[in-house]
């Protein structure tokens, strides 16, 4: 299997996975044209993601796959992922930055509240003590930022970081904006040296104090949202993916992100270097 990351972008993609339809000598040497070069052209970097349900009932089915544990990232690492997507919370008053996805503690052991309104290691229901309860990484127990991003670094992934919406109002706030920013530039700065880390936002506000904060480090629009179909559990067949697949490659993007890391990476195989 291919796998020389590359920030170079791609020119063509091939067909889909059941091959390209010849219904003729010239559309039959149009097609080898196209799988040459598709062939000799770089691959994107592969971001895996952890997929949430998109259907009703969406928190009550989420099993928690989203890579913000060092288990997760382990996964990620032997399903050919280049880098890793997750997301960063901060607790009460921006004491401190965690690795969560969700607004709530809502996949955790104890009683469900805010992430922004839990404490780390003090008070009732601290964070530090709760333990994920279902899904595959059942046990396993939140993380810090500083401590994700040395795991991360240990397994030469590319960390790739969003800054949750949820943070905004502690970010902004001017009694604790400040420790707050700490919290998250702080680990950050700490690292890259030595390893590559990029940041993002879906909200502009953030976004765009990531980009006056850690400038060399904000994520673009190059890295492309991969798959097509809505996430739900049990999660779809990975082929019902594979037509945006196709449409998004012919894009040439640096990188994308995918909730199929292991099935994007075979489905790749061959179609670029």
């Amino acid at each position: 299997m291919a796998r020389t990351p590359s920030r170079f972008p791609l020119t063509l993609a091939v067909a889909a996975a059941g091959g390209l339809a010849v219904s003729s000598p010239a559309s039959a040497s149009h097609a080898a044209e196209v799988e040459r070069r598709a062939v000799a052209a770089s691959c994107p970097l592969v971001f895996g993601h952890g997929g949430y349900p998109a259907q009703p009932d969406a928190t009550a089915k989420d099993q928690i796959r989203q890579a913000n544990n060092p288990s997760a990232v382990d996964d990620m690492k032997s399903w050919g992922a280049d880098g890793v997507e997750a997301d960063v919370q901060l607790t009460r008053d921006g004491t401190k930055a965690v690795m969560w996805h969700n607004v709530t503690s809502n996949g955790l052991t104890g009683a469900k509240k805010k992430i922004t309104e839990l404490w780390w290691a003090r008070g009732a229901g601290a964070l530090k003590a709760r333990r994920i309860d279902r899904g595959p990484y059942q046990g396993e127990k939140v993380h810090t930022l500083r401590a994700w991003l040395k795991h991360v670094g240990s397994t030469g992934l590319i960390a790739l970081l969003e800054i949750k919406p949820q943070t905004k109002s502690i970010l902004a706030s001017s009694a604790h904006g400040a420790r707050a920013w700490k919290e998250i530039s702080d680990p950050i700065r700490e690292r890259q040296g030595s390893q590559r880390i990029l940041v993002y936002s879906t909200d502009p506000w953030i976004q765009a104090e990531l980009g006056r904060r850690h400038p060399s480090m904000l994520k673009g629009s190059a890295a492309r949202w991969a798959d097509g179909a809505a996430w739900d559990e049990p999660p779809p067949a990975w082929s019902a993916n594979a037509t945006r697949w196709e449409s998004v490659l012919t894009e040439s993007p640096p990188s994308i992100m995918t909730n199929y890391t292991r099935d994007y990476r075979r489905w790749l195989n061959g179609k670029c270097t």
